[in-house]
């Protein structure tokens, strides 16, 4: 990634960069990196106290705050850059997901129903609408990857 431009828009620095494709790219949506980090943080405190997600989150993650906010400030890395794009993200969603047993694919459409009711109680229609379509976009890649991965006879996985 390659920044070329900086310029400020709406009382908040735009950092545009030049993909692979020779197109200029600036951020998806109209929220900032703090609307970011709220929306990470409502969304994590509503997992903790979901009764079929939060088990899941707290067995693999402890109960201190510290654990917590190291998830949170990563979550939030991740959805700046990929809202954003903003540099500071590196990981592989996949590959967290998959090391996790209790991660079923039943268990994708229940977080994203938590996640649009989170983003719909704190961005403006137009941002909520943008990044629930790329969290569901996620979400079903990340479905479809878990699934496939599990199928131990090789068969392709069911798309329902």
């Amino acid at each position: 990634m390659v920044y070329v431009q900086h310029a400020d828009l709406s009382h908040r620095d735009l950092i545009c960069y030049v993909g692979i494709d020779g197109l200029m790219y600036g951020p998806r949506i109209e929220a900032s990196q703090a609307d970011i980090e709220r929306v990470v943080s409502r969304f994590y405190v509503q997992v903790r106290g979901h009764p079929v997600l939060g088990p899941i989150f707290c067995e693999r993650i402890s109960d201190e705050a510290l654990a917590w906010a190291e998830l949170e400030a990563k979550i939030t890395a991740f959805w700046a850059k990929a809202l954003l794009h903003e540099p500071g993200y590196s990981g592989n969603p996949m590959m967290v997901h998959a090391t996790v047993p209790a991660i079923q694919t039943k268990h994708f459409a229940i977080w994203l129903g938590l996640f649009d009711r989170v983003l719909s109680e704190e961005l403006t229609e137009q941002d909520c609408e943008i990044w629930s379509h790329m969290a569901h976009r996620i979400g079903r890649g990340l479905s479809l990857d878990l699934e496939s991965l599990r199928d131990a006879d090789g068969r392709p996985p069911k798309l329902t």
